[in-house]
């Protein structure tokens, strides 16, 4: 029998899988894996101001990473600088900022490993009822921008003669990747929460057909990586929240395995058809 604590684990995990698994479906379709690294490095400048300032962390992780988020755009809209070199700057700079702020403050002890790594087998009920209305929540405001969101991906400018209103949906998305961030980085921690967000979504790709397909198999296998994880976790003594990426790595090259079979399998298939 399974102890309380490690149910609770396997829950807000879950919760976690459910969230990102579609909102990383388009990071992969959008190429923007490095943005979900700035927000996730982001987040610890917030804990320090959570921290320093004596406010709820979710919710300054919240706004620095909108705060991000906006810079971002206002910087991309000043066209000075290439994206990249843009999400390089505002991920290291936050990311370091955070940790001189967590250093000068020499009278609160913070364990910065429970916040960069995650501390998923220490969650509580409160934790777990936050990771779902707030991820049933950022899973509704998606779904509301889900065509808009994905006109912009396939073309910006077509999207835009439509009236979609790209722009804004692409800045929805953006505080909708930092609000997840920030309602699950005790559970994998700032450093792991972009592969949870990623890594779903790029195994999932290997066998969807439609992007509605894709959301639904990349939650999915983030829910296996989470079970699969927290066991292996459970059986080799290994640190919970890197051994739910490691399981989550290993789906993803099963993925790729099956997908080099079905190819191969198909190509055969025609090479006879062929001859015949």
């Amino acid at each position: 029998m399974l102890d309380d604590f490690f149910m609770r684990a396997l829950i807000a995990g879950s919760g976690v899988a459910l969230a990102a698994g579609p909102l990383g479906c388009f990071i992969v379709w959008r190429r923007m894996a490095y943005f979900g690294d700035t927000i996730s490095h982001s987040a610890l400048l917030g804990v320090a101001l959570g921290f320093l300032a004596d406010i709820n962390l979710v919710l300054a992780v919240f706004a620095v990473a909108g705060l991000v988020a906006v810079g971002l755009m206002v910087m991309q809209r000043a066209n000075t600088l290439s994206s990249d070199a843009i999400l390089g700057i505002l991920s290291h700079s936050t990311l370091a900022i955070g940790l001189v702020i967590v250093a000068f403050m020499t009278w609160l002890r913070i364990d910065l490993m429970a916040y960069l790594f995650g501390d998923i087998l220490a969650v509580t009920t409160q934790d777990i009822a936050i990771i779902y209305g707030g991820g049933a929540a950022a899973l509704a405001v998606l779904a509301l921008i889900w065509t808009r969101l994905l006109a912009d991906t396939v073309s910006f400018d077509v999207a835009r003669a439509e009236g979609l209103r790209p722009e804004a949906a692409r800045f929805i998305f953006m505080l909708l990747v930092a609000a997840v961030v920030a309602l699950t980085m005790k559970v994998v921690g700032i450093l792991l929460i972009t592969a949870l967000l990623i890594i779903p979504g790029a195994a999932a790709r290997n066998f969807a057909t439609t992007p509605e397909t894709m959301a639904v198999i990349a939650a999915g296998i983030g829910v296996v990586g989470v079970v699969g994880g927290l066991h292996g976790s459970l059986y080799l003594d290994t640190p919970a929240g890197p051994t739910i990426v490691v399981a989550a790595l290993l789906l993803f090259l099963a993925s790729l395995g099956v997908r080099g079979l079905t190819q191969w399998r198909a190509s055969r298939v025609a090479e006879d058809h062929h001859a015949v």
